[in-house]
């Protein structure tokens, strides 16, 4: 941080600036060609959102990119030590980390990851959401069945979207409306995996759904009640304040 702030003051003597808000940039890194094994690096610096100067990594001199960049390129060719520290990043430190890098990415893509499927639904004449979350590749099939039969009406199929941490949720939701109790345990939730034999179902069960909805008859009508008594005490009270006020 310090040695950027003192870039910026340089440049600024530089181009004989002496005040407002100016901006320093750096680009660094390398490329890898798979097929040929070639390695091209960068080191690039630019000045209030223009080139300013930049490591040419063959010759490891500077290339101004504008006349006020050449008093920097002089004093950064001299930079002997530095100079030397980043060829090495460029041919050895960067290429090794760039390929394990990639590594790590292609063993993420290729693996196989199962999710956890689960039902929701909010009320009981709610349709029931079959929910998968956590799973990959994106590529999955989802769907309900009735009878071991794909069904293709009185489904609802949600968009895939991302997780934070590169698996994908999904949800595929089944109307109730035309499904009677009797009939529940003929519906399943079916979930596909490309590569993975084993398929996750789950039954339509009133006894597996995941819901939040609490029954009328279920609320805690002794706390309510017990709100009923102090609002009406409260009223009471501020009556009787009222009257008393008025007598006095």
């Amino acid at each position: 941080m310090y040695t950027y702030r003192a870039h910026v003051k340089n440049f600024n003597q530089q181009f004989n600036q002496s005040e407002g808000i100016h901006t320093f940039q750096r680009i660094h890194g390398c490329e890898w060609d798979d097929e040929t094994g070639k390695v091209t690096a960068f080191n690039q610096f630019g000045y209030d959102g223009e080139d300013f100067i930049a490591l040419d990594p063959e010759t490891m001199t500077w290339v101004a990119a504008k006349p006020q960049a050449l008093i920097t390129k002089r004093k950064w060719d001299n930079e002997i030590t530095y100079l030397e520290i980043k060829k090495i990043f460029n041919t050895e430190t960067c290429p090794k980390r760039l390929k394990k890098y990639l590594q790590y990415i292609q063993k993420f893509h290729q693996r196989d990851v199962q999710p956890s499927v689960f039902l929701l639904q909010k009320t009981p004449s709610s349709p029931v959401s079959c929910h998968a979350t956590g799973f990959y590749p994106k590529e999955a099939v989802m769907f309900w069945r009735k009878d071991g039969e794909k069904l293709h009406e009185e489904v609802e199929y949600m968009e895939i979207l991302p997780n934070h941490d590169g698996t994908f949720q999904r949800s595929v939701d089944l109307k109730l409306s035309s499904v009677s109790p009797e009939e529940w345990s003929r519906y399943e939730c079916v979930f596909q995996l490309p590569g993975v034999v084993e398929d996750i179902a789950i039954v339509l069960d009133t006894s597996v759904i995941r819901t939040n909805w609490v029954p009328p008859a279920e609320f805690p009508t002794g706390v309510v009640a017990g709100v009923v008594v102090v609002v009406l005490l409260l009223l009471l009270a501020s009556i009787m304040g009222y009257f008393i006020w008025k007598s006095i």
